[in-house]
């Protein structure tokens, strides 16, 4: 097996529908498996994907276990020498799987790779970024980059040039294809896991943190490209909740990377944005 792709889903039935419909169009001479992962969905997802399509592996959780554990899920059932995490409310191109596949295996060093994510208008959509430092996550929490942009420059990478290949430190998690070999010769496991401790947000940093630690390494491919539609699921959910979950991913995070006193000066700051923000 070539490739298995694992598709965490809620509540996006006719995303989910499409994407999957554009996966089994793809064109290229390589073997691949999908699976879904439902985080117990109510709006008929697993029966549409039941009934068409009969390829799909199903694994129907009988609640929301977030991203990581879900993904983990599917993981350890994955029999592809590479393993694509998609989120629901993505759409392949005909050629973006091939693309994806013979771009990684000319990187063997690349335990992490992704392509030139689009926008619903067909522009590029950011999302290479360096790893998270304390002054850029205090600015997000105070907001201040909503008057002064350019201070999370340094994070965001505004210039950074989506038709050149680069090696880079993080990639977003919506199109993550994993080279299953390179991760096991960096970190003699067999699977390569999510760390569980996040419920959405910052794990796919998180993991590209462990594979340049590990001597790996994370490369941007802009040979291929996939459309992205951007948190169609987030937006079911409440603002204040979704704030809980970055707030809470962002300090396991520094807890696990940085030095004390950084978790800590980002706690005070999400108290003090608090008493501004109910």
């Amino acid at each position: 097996m070539d490739l298995s792709i694992i598709i965490v889903s809620w509540q996006v039935k006719e995303r989910l529908k499409a994407n999957l419909k554009a996966l089994f169009s793809s064109e290229g001479d390589f073997k691949f498996e999908v699976f879904v992962v439902d985080n117990n969905s109510s709006d008929g997802s697993v029966g549409m994907v039941r009934n068409n399509f009969p390829r799909v592996t199903i694994v129907e959780n009988q609640e929301n276990l977030g991203f990581s554990k879900a993904n983990n899920q599917a993981i350890k059932l994955a029999n592809g020498r590479f393993i694509l995490l998609l989120n629901p409310d993505m759409l392949v191109y005909p050629d973006t799987l091939a693309k994806s596949l013979e771009f990684a295996r000319a990187k063997p060093q690349a335990v992490v790779s992704s392509v030139c994510l689009l926008d619903t208008k067909g522009e590029v959509l950011p999302h290479v970024r360096r790893f998270p430092k304390l002054f850029d996550q205090l600015m997000i929490i105070l907001k201040l980059p909503h008057l002064f942009p350019f201070l999370l420059d340094y994070y965001l990478l505004p210039n950074f040039d989506y038709n050149k290949e680069a090696k880079v430190d993080s990639v977003r998690g919506s199109f993550f294809l994993i080279n299953k070999e390179a991760f096991f010769r960096v970190s003699g496991q067999k699977f390569p896991l999510l760390d569980e401790r996040y419920f959405i947000w910052f794990e796919e940093v998180d993991f590209c943190r462990q594979v340049y630690k590990l001597g790996g390494e994370v490369w941007y491919n802009p040979l291929a490209s996939c459309r992205d539609y951007v948190g169609q699921s987030f937006s079911l959910v409440k603002r204040r909740k979704t704030q809980e979950y970055f707030k809470d991913s962002m300090l396991k995070y520094f807890d696990k990377w940085k030095k004390p006193y950084q978790k800590n000066i980002l706690s005070l700051a999400w108290k003090f944005i608090g008493v501004f923000v109910k």
